[in-house]
């Protein structure tokens, strides 16, 4: 059995210009079919949803992905320190600022964590109106969960 990495997925669905419903079950069953595994794999999977369109079902699915990693893959399992919190929202964050999954991402968590850093909590909030009100997007500036 070939396996395939969640690079070459992502090189695979930038390559095509978005991501099917076909590849979203690839992705489920033979990419990540135990969750994601490092922090990269979640830094790839966060960019590829910024970088191209997806089927219905990829938003839903990325953010059980990495709230679950985040929150109990991580250690210490079901709380998010400060160092995590702040990897977490630049990644979220991207140059722009977060993305409607991103903003998900950030406030399922700050939900599912039995603790979290104050920071995360701040972008999580922050993220949240980010996305919600288009004037919110002139400010560049954002908290990063420090």
């Amino acid at each position: 059995m070939i396996t395939i990495s969640v690079e070459q997925f992502c090189n695979h669905a930038v390559s095509a210009g978005e991501i099917s419903a076909e590849d979203l079950l690839v992705l489920k069953r033979e990419v990540i079919p135990d969750g994601i595994a490092c922090r990269e794999e979640a830094d790839l999977l966060i960019a590829l949803d910024r970088a191209v369109p997806a089927s219905e079902g990829f938003a839903d699915f990325l953010v059980a992905m990495v709230v679950d990693y985040v929150v109990w893959g991580e250690r210490s399992t079901g709380y998010v320190d400060r160092e995590t919190a702040t990897w977490l929202a630049a990644t979220i964050s991207g140059r722009n600022g977060p993305s409607p999954v991103g903003a998900r991402i950030a406030q399922e968590i700050v939900r599912e964590a039995q603790g979290s850093a104050e920071g995360l909590t701040a972008f999580a909030l922050e993220a949240n109106r980010w996305v919600r009100e288009p004037a919110a997007r002139t400010r560049r500036h954002f908290a990063l969960a420090a």
